[in-house]
């Protein structure tokens, strides 16, 4: 990580030092405020991978120097391998692109169809408990 938020850190001087000088050049208002908003954006990452490295307080694989790429093997997650849900979902974002050309009525159909696929995709593992709750 620390690669990461060096490089970040460096994105952030570096665009500072451009609006700088595109402002001075006699650049428009509208490219000053990008370039001054990319380089508040890189020194906001830069400040959160610093701050997230050493809140972890180790080093990492990808840190080591000297590490092997077996060093960061392990799990990366639960991959639903039988899921029906990215389809609606993708088909529900489709409705409401192409709502945005046709009509607003379209863009609220598809918006929620979108709402039900997002929460029948995120809850798709949950069971009911038949336990009663106990407070």
């Amino acid at each position: 990580m620390k690669t990461n938020y060096r490089l970040f850190v460096g994105l952030a001087v570096f665009y500072a030092i451009m609006t700088f000088v595109y402002y001075y050049v006699g650049g428009e208002p509208l490219g000053i405020s990008c370039l001054l908003l990319s380089s508040l954006l890189a020194a906001m990452v830069g400040y959160y991978v610093w701050f997230t490295d050493r809140r972890i307080g180790t080093t990492l694989p990808e840190d080591n120097l000297e590490g092997e790429i077996a060093d960061s093997a392990g799990e990366l997650g639960f991959y639903s391998p039988h899921s029906w849900w990215p389809l609606p979902l993708a088909a529900s974002m489709f409705v409401v692109g192409l709502g945005l050309i046709i009509g607003w009525w379209l863009t609220l159909l598809g918006v929620g169809a979108l709402v039900i696929s997002i929460i029948g995709f995120v809850t798709e593992y949950e069971k009911p408990s038949n336990e009663p709750a106990h407070y």
